[in-house]
């Protein structure tokens, strides 16, 4: 089974694709990182994947902005709804001083959901909207971003693309659980 997912390696949306996976006892689920609601639904559309697994909604975030221009574009059935618990860290590049951290970059909904602590212990620091948690670690790792940068990601992400840890658990909220849908085609 081919499930299109809205993240990339590493991603929330791959956790949540694991879980819904081991839950219904799906086997040979073979992940499609699709980074993007749209382009998960699109695939699901095109019939390139059997299902997609994107996130909807946060309990301290809200909605997410995205999923829901991506709903209105196509038309597909919600197989189920299920939810993840979340918890956010803050990745740098080996080497990196925290004091010359200039920009932290992540997915919208994670700088939503780690608003009061950014503008606790990180007031003066630029921030900047991306298109994926996990492709923000990708490419700090890779260089794309710069090395004053740091990046809001899963902890998974550390060891994926071999960053640090600078802290852990930065998510406003102790309890902060994202709900997700798998959604099927229409046809």
């Amino acid at each position: 089974m081919k499930i299109g997912i809205s993240g990339n390696k590493g991603s929330f949306s791959e956790e949540a694709a694991n879980y819904y996976c081991l839950k219904n006892k799906q086997e040979n689920c073979e992940l499609q990182f699709l980074i993007g609601v749209e382009n998960a639904l699109q695939a699901l559309t095109d019939g390139k994947v059997g299902k997609a697994i994107f996130p909807i909604e946060n309990s301290n975030g809200g909605a997410v902005i995205e999923a829901l221009y991506a709903m209105a574009n196509h038309i597909f059935i919600i197989e189920e709804i299920f939810e993840i618990d979340v918890k956010h860290n803050l990745l740098i590049k080996p080497g990196t001083n925290a004091g010359n951290i200039k920009k932290i970059v992540s997915h919208p909904q994670a700088l939503k959901q780690c608003r009061m602590y950014l503008k606790r212990k990180w007031e003066e620091v630029e921030l900047e909207e991306y298109s994926d948690t996990a492709s923000a670690a990708e490419d700090l790792s890779t260089g794309k971003l710069n090395q004053d940068c740091a990046v809001i990601a899963p902890k998974v992400c550390s060891p994926i693309y071999g960053l640090e840890i600078l802290e852990e658990d930065i998510q406003d909220l102790k309890f902060n659980y994202t709900s997700f849908i798998s959604a099927t085609s229409k046809s």
